[in-house]
């Protein structure tokens, strides 16, 4: 399965960029509002984005098993210089990535002075799949962690 997914994600990452000059605004990544989730071997995965207002969008992640709990609090802003992905992950402090490219469907932000990761890719390819990916190099080797998760409920 992440096999497939690195391969939907070189293909969509590969895609033209939108029209220089149109913009893309926090509205148009409503698209990634709703509660996704998925459990592999026993660790539940959740994503969580509330829908856009105001130029804002609020996030939070937990990947949670019996022995584990980790956390990413996030949020998609808009600003006088444009669109930030400000991500917090386990409480520590922000990190902004800006907006790479934005095509319905697809978005992407990037930071390259950061350590791990320098980009944060979102795929929206069907109603209720929601995927994401983070990369970048570590000591001068590409990595890659992928998620997918499909719609589902706020879990008790």
């Amino acid at each position: 399965m992440r096999v497939l997914v690195s391969f939907l994600f070189i293909g969509l990452v590969a895609a033209p960029a939108h029209a220089a000059g149109t913009p893309c605004s926090v509205d148009a990544l409503a698209w990634m509002a709703g509660s996704w989730s998925a459990t592999h071997d026993g660790v539940r995965e959740e994503e969580h984005w509330m829908a856009p207002r105001g130029n804002f969008m609020v996030g939070m992640n937990r990947i949670a098993s019996t022995s584990k709990v980790r956390f990413e609090f996030f949020r998609i802003e808009q600003r006088s210089d444009g669109v930030y992905y400000v991500s917090s992950p386990g409480g520590a402090p922000p990190t902004s990535f800006a907006l790479k490219d934005c095509v319905p469907g697809r978005v992407v932000f990037e930071k390259l002075d950061h350590d791990f990761p320098q980009r944060i890719l979102y795929v929206r390819d069907h109603p209720d799949t929601l995927h994401a990916r983070i990369e970048g190099m570590i000591k001068g080797t590409f990595r890659s962690v992928e998620w997918t998760w499909t719609r589902g409920a706020l879990a008790p």
